[in-house]
């Protein structure tokens, strides 16, 4: 019988320490050092990622990690000041029906989202509880 104890997600990045420095510094997660050259994240609530290291990796272009937030714009504010980029998609209609403000805001489809990307161009977002 199939008995796993825990599930864990991970990703992949093109430069370990540049992730590492954005996700525990720039977004204050906990980050331990892995085994086999890998981090290992936990988010709040509990929840663990495996981050680890590709040589050819390709970004993910879907959103891959959703952090839920209280409140958006305020946890937008707090990563622009940061120096993260919420603004990434330009509304030309190639995503689909995004419509994001100018703060990249995209609000009336559902909580409202932002969309953000990690230094490897993996999609995070920031998005309403």
């Amino acid at each position: 019988m199939f008995s796993p104890t825990r599930a864990l997600s991970g990703f992949s990045v093109d430069d370990l320490d540049a992730a590492k420095t954005f996700y525990g510094e720039t977004l204050g997660l906990t980050v331990v050092d892995g085994e086999m050259g890998t981090l290992m994240i936990t988010v709040p609530g509990g929840a663990e990622l495996i981050v680890y290291p590709k040589a050819d990796h390709q970004p993910a272009s879907y959103t891959m990690l959703n952090f839920v937030v209280d409140d958006v714009e305020a946890a937008v504010d707090q990563l622009n000041k940061l120096g993260v980029r919420t603004k990434i998609y330009d509304d030309s209609g190639q995503e689909g029906d995004l419509n994001t403000d100018e703060n990249g805001i995209m609000r009336g489809h559902g909580p409202e989202i932002a969309w953000f990307l990690d230094p490897a161009g993996n999609v995070l977002s920031v998005m309403g509880a």
